[in-house]
This record gives structure tokens, sequence and C-alpha cells, in this order.
């Protein structure tokens, strides 16, 4: 009996092995599977997921074992019997199609995909034959020895509990990562663009807008004014809606259909021992939102980390059959190990600068719930430094001088990683720092960051001033993060604003000293303008200049602030108290940091804004107050307080949207710099998270103007 077992085993290839190269220490050749429980025999390859596919897989995953039956809950895809696809029953009760399941076993997963109970039994796909007559080739050998797999024996039921997290598949990754897929001569977003650069770029995304606002409309003649500030206001072109760039709209004419750049995307995750159980579940359906809402244009690759990192995906373009791919890649990841940030963001930047093609947008997202492990202290053992730079490679610095930045989207998950940490990578790239402080805000947190990178219509945007009158100086460029500087004995400046979404706004103030003039009516300061790079068209636009002028009359009334200036002084107030509580929380102070806040809100509420309505005023007064809240005792301010406020300052330095706290629900009063477009995606987040069409009103309706955006003028 047990002799003809063996020969139903090896005619079903349950028997077989992998080649291991010659290099490596084989296994045993005692390596065999379990007997499976399999409805049918191996079938043929199913078709590739539809682009809803991972929705489906969302709205079922509350239905309980009965969906599972239906639906494989690896590819997506029905699993009814009589069409030609092996099902495979776990000891669980879960079905899968047995080809996706080997795959995913293949991939180091030995626990299901639904219900995450460990598994005794595993099966083994045996390889495709490839022989003429159909004969199974047990052993292939591998054509490329760069890239190999080994196989380990599979341990017993006592060896799997010391050893659960152990995977299956090594590879061996190449020195260089110029393996990524080639960017498709033939994709629309290619031919439009080629088409648009004989044609004006403004059928597709309009040109950017600015303007200007005084101080004070008017100054006597015969009256000097230092520190006279000057407002300018940029606003980033529309897109009606973040879509796939090969998406169009059969209604519109060609002219008119939407297009966006293609985006080149690295994630970099963390999958450290504390990333297991639920933590690991939610970041591999966070990671399927963001591969279902990339398009076939854009790119994306994987690397996972924990005492070391791997790269798991290459940079592959998203069609039907590289979602699915990165799927089944994600799915397999393990939780084990400690935290190595700087070895993961090696890696995410190695791919960005290897590779062969570029798209015109590229970024990593960095995500962990720890503290590096393994760089974070100081070499000579004094406790830990200070220097995060060495946590970036120097390839992505934004001051290294060159003009290839990669910024990096840290997102801080959970109270115990290193704010401090990721809020500096972030700010040395030139990207935000988010804290995800609630487990089920991690999907959102991705959907708006990749709203914003899926709608990216301006680059390398650099603003320049010029004061007009002769006797005039430019006394200081408030601009944040943002790279400033003064020429010509401060009569010319310029800021580097790189990078700008849909319809996002940039509010620099300028400050000058005006002299006392008494030849004539009006008074011309400065000259703006902006030059900048199409994403679409890749050639580099200069806008018209335009005046800042005010009139000198011989006398004036009571001054007015204009309100537009009002905002942004208590925009930068707000941030300079946020920064300054910091510093004394950080020394020990709490009670002289709510201080500050507390001083700081006051002087808010009783601002012309606040009297107004102001939504940016509203806004920054409840996050001053959350942030008091936050620093209440030492513990507090170390579980939450400290990246609270360090990604309130990531968002108010750099006028972009990040998360902190509740800041993605709807009622939340902190949403500041929300774009319609990262709106858009975190409501296509909440509504596949409960698995039913959204009962919210028109995004439109309710997010006409988010906090910290300009109201119509």
């Amino acid at each position: 009996m047990g002799s003809k077992w063996r020969k139903v085993k090896l005619a079903l290839g349950l028997n077989s092995c992998i080649y291991a190269p010659r290099t490596v220490e084989e296994p045993s050749p005692s390596t065999t599977s379990a007997p499976l429980r399999s409805d049918s025999v191996l079938g043929s390859p199913s078709t590739p997921p539809s682009s809803s596919a991972y929705s489906r897989l969302l709205r079922l995953s509350k239905s309980g074992p009965i969906s599972c039956k239906i639906t494989c809950a690896i590819c997506l895809n029905s699993m009814k019997p009589g069409q030609g696809h092996a099902i495979f029953t776990a000891e669980c009760s879960h079905s899968f199609h047995f080809h996706c399941i080997t795959s995913s076993v293949k991939h180091g997963n030995k626990v299901c995909p639904v219900c995450r109970a460990k598994w005794k039994e595993i099966p083994f796909q045996s390889p495709v034959s490839d022989h003429p007559h159909g004969k199974l080739r047990i052993n292939p050998i591998p054509r490329d020895d760069a890239w190999m797999t080994v196989v380990q024996r599979l341990p017993s039921p006592q060896q799997d509990a010391r050893r659960q997290t152990t995977p299956l598949l090594r590879v061996r990754e190449p020195p260089i990562f110029d393996d990524d897929e080639v960017l498709d001569p033939h994709s629309e977003f290619t031919e439009k663009r080629s088409a648009t650069t004989n044609s004006s770029s403004e059928n597709f995304i309009g040109t950017i807008e600015f303007k200007t606002y005084p101080e004070i409309s008017a100054v006597p003649r015969a009256v000097s004014h230092d520190n006279f500030t000057l407002l300018i206001h940029l606003r980033a072109p529309f897109i009606s809606r973040v879509q796939n760039c090969c998406e169009t709209q059969p209604t519109l004419p060609s002219t008119q259909q939407n297009l966006r750049a293609p985006v080149d995307l690295v994630t970099v995750i963390d999958v450290s021992g504390s990333m297991s159980g639920t933590k690991l579940a939610l970041l591999k359906r966070a990671m399927g939102f963001v591969i279902q809402n990339l398009g076939p244009s854009d790119r994306l690759s994987v690397i996972a980390f924990s005492s070391a990192a791997r790269r798991i995906f290459p940079l592959r373009r998203m069609t039907e059959t590289g979602k699915q791919e990165s799927l089944q890649a994600i799915n397999s990841l393990v939780s084990n190990g400690g935290t190595n940030i700087a070895d993961g963001l090696r890696k995410g930047a190695k791919v960005l600068v290897d590779r062969k093609c570029k798209n015109p947008v590229c970024s990593i997202i960095l995500l962990s719930d720890g503290q590096d492990t393994y760089t974070v202290n100081s070499p000579g053992g004094a406790g830990p430094r200070t220097d995060y730079k060495l946590l970036l490679p120097v390839s992505i610095h934004r001051d290294s001088g060159t003009d290839f930045q990669i910024p990096v989207h840290a997102f801080g998950f959970g109270s115990d990683h290193d704010a401090s940490s990721m809020h500096s990578i972030s700010e040395i790239s030139g990207g935000t720092f988010s804290f995800i402080e609630a487990e089920s805000v991690i999907q959102d947190a991705f959907a708006q960051c990749l709203g914003g990178l899926l709608s990216v219509v301006v680059q390398e945007l650099k603003l320049n001033v010029e004061c007009i009158h002769s006797s005039l100086q430019i006394s200081s460029i408030k601009s944040g993060s943002y790279r400033s500087s003064l020429l010509a004995n401060a009569r010319i400046g310029s800021i580097d604003v790189g990078d700008l979404y849909a319809e996002e706004e940039r509010d620099f103030l300028v400050t000058v000293n005006v002299p006392a003039d008494e030849s004539s009516d009006e008074m011309s300061l400065l000259k703006v303008k902006c030059a900048y790079r199409d994403p679409l068209t890749n050639e580099m636009v200069t806008s018209e200049s335009s005046e800042v002028k005010i009139l000198r009359p011989e006398t004036t009334g009571p001054s007015v602030v204009s309100s537009e200036v009002d905002r942004q002084l208590n925009r930068l107030h707000a941030a300079e108290a946020m920064s300054e509580a910091r510093v004394a929380a950080e020394r020990g102070d709490l009670h002289a940091a709510v201080s500050v806040l507390e001083s700081c809100h006051k002087v808010l509420t009783e601002s012309a804004s606040a009297r107004a309505g102001d939504r940016l005023c509203i806004s920054l007064c409840a996050e001053l107050r959350e942030m008091q809240e936050r620093m209440a005792n030492r513990s507090v301010y170390e579980a939450s307080g400290r990246a609270y406020v360090l990604s309130g300052l990531s968002s108010h330095s750099l006028q972009r949207a990040t998360v902190r706290g509740d800041s993605t629900d709807s009622s939340s009063l902190v949403r500041a710099y929300q774009t319609i477009s990262m709106v858009d995606m975190v409501s296509r987040s909440q509504t596949m998270i409960f698995g039913k069409p959204s009962s919210k009103r028109s995004l439109r309706a309710t997010m006409s103007f988010p906090a910290g955006r300009a109201q119509p003028r």
C-alpha cells in the first residue's frame, strides 16, 4: 500500500523539489509534502484578476469562510467547480486555487491568508512540464544561476512552533537593480506626451496661478515702514479627478481628457517581529489598495526590511499581471527579526537610482513601527545619535547638490516608533512625516499620500522675486522647509518649491523695508515670476511677471491688515509655537511647552481671521489644543505627543497634508492642506474598508475649501 501511495504522489508531482545550486548546501532529498485535500487535479492557470478584484475581496472580508469558498483570497477570482482550476481546501476549511496557494507557499507563507491559521499540511506545486510529450520534469535546472531558490525541509509541528516565521524563499539579489520593466512606448500617456510637445499643454492641466498681496494697501509718503510684509500665493493647475493615466472620459473631447504623469513608487515596509498579527494584516491590505489604484503606466517595487532588507518585488508596471504578481509577493510577507531602517532605505534608493527607465514622478513610501536597532546608536556607544542623515542614502539628500531628488514620505506606526528619526528622514529628503496612531488608519494614510503622488502637475518649481524700487531691500523670506536664497545685496531672492500636486497651494511671506518717498502717489515694490517643468510635456514653463504695488498718499486712515496676509501670519505663528513647545518638551519642561501652545492659541482666537471664521485658523486652534492634551505628562508625550507635534510641523513647514491623529476622519478639524485628489482617494479607501458605497455627501460639497487652502477671492 505504501509503494502505491508513493507512486500516486510521484504522479501528482507532490514529492518534487526545486533545484538548489551547488554553491549552496543542499537540503535533504527526503523532503516530501503532506497529503492534500484537493477537489480536482492540476488545471490551467487562471486569468489575472480584474482591476476591481481587490475591492471584491474587501467586500467579502466579513462574510466568513463561505465567501472564501466562492472567491480565491489570493487571485480574487471565482472558484466554481468545473472551470478547469484545481481547488485546494486547507485544514482551516478555507479554499483557494491550487496554483495560487502553491505560489504563496513558495514565497514562504505557511499560514492561511484569510484566518491566519498555521498549516501543518502545506502544498507544493510541481513544475509545469516543458517536455514535448507532456512528461513531467521533476527537477528542472534553472537557466540563470543569479536567481536561485533554496528549499528547506518542512519542519515538524514541534519545530514549526519554534520557527514559524522562517521563509522558504531566499533570493540572491543582483548587484545592480537595472532590471526594471521598460516603459510602454505605445501607452496612451507616451503618445499624448509626444502630441502635447507640439501643442499647448494648457489643454490638459493649465498653467500655475500666482497672486500677490501687500500687508496694507497704503503707506503715507513721509513714513518709512520696516519689515513690511508681502504675501505671494501660488496655486497649481486643476485635475478634475485622479485616475489611471490611460483612463479617459469618452464624453469629453480628446483635448480635455484627463491625463497625469505616471509614477515610479518604491514602498519600504517594516516586517520586523513587532509587526506580527493585525499590524501585518492591515499593512498587506493597505498595500493591496495602493496596488489596485496604480495605473498600467505606473511602476511599483517593494522592499521589506527587518534585521536586513530584501527586494521582494522589482520595479514593474502595474498591468493586470503586474498587480497580480505584486499582490502575491505582498501576501508572502512574514514578520520576524529586528528593525534595520537604514538598510531598507538604501535598497529603496538603489532601485530608483539604478533603474534604466524613468517615469516623470518618483517617490519612496517608508513605514515602520519601531526604532532602528542597527544604526541608531553612535559608533562610540555613547547613546542615541542626533544626526539622522546616516539613515538616508546621500544620493537622495535634498541638499546634496544634485538635481536628482527622491522624497521619502515616512509613516510612523503606533506608539513605539522613533518619531524623531522618521521626521528627520522625511525632512532631509523633502518628503512628509505622518503619524499613524490607530492600526485601522494605515490604509487611509497611504491613500492620502497616493492621492497626491498620482496628481503631480508641476515639477522643479522655482519662484523668483526682485526689488523694483531703487531704495528697496528684502529683509527676509519666510518659506518654511523650502530652500530660499538672497542675492545682489538682498535685492533678488528665490525659493525652490519643487513639485506640486493638482490644486495645491503655497504661500510665502517676504518682508521688505519700505523707505519714505515724496515723489509719487504709487510705489512698485517687487516683481514676481516663476518657472517650472510641465511633467506631461517635459518642457520648462516660465510665467509672466507680476508687480506688487502700494499707494503712497499724503495721509491714511486706520491701517487694516489684509485678511490673506493675516491668515498666513497665523500659520507661521502657530508653526513657531509648535517648534518652541517641542524643544521645551524634549528638555523635560512640559509645563513650559503647554504654556507656549496656550499663549499661541489665545493670540489666534483673537485674530481677525478667527473672527471672520477662517478655516485654517480654526484648524490651527484645534491642533494646538490637541497638542496641549498630548503633553499632559511624560508618558503621554512619549507615546503620542512627540509624533503628533512632528507630523504637524512637517505639514505646516511644507504646506502639505500629513496624517496625525484622526485627521483622515471627515469630522476632524485638523485637515490642513488636503487637496480634492487626496480627499477622493481617502474616500475610496474608507468605502472599501466598509465594503459598501460611501454614505458621505459629494466631495466637492463637503470639501469645497479644505482647511489650509485659500477660499475664493
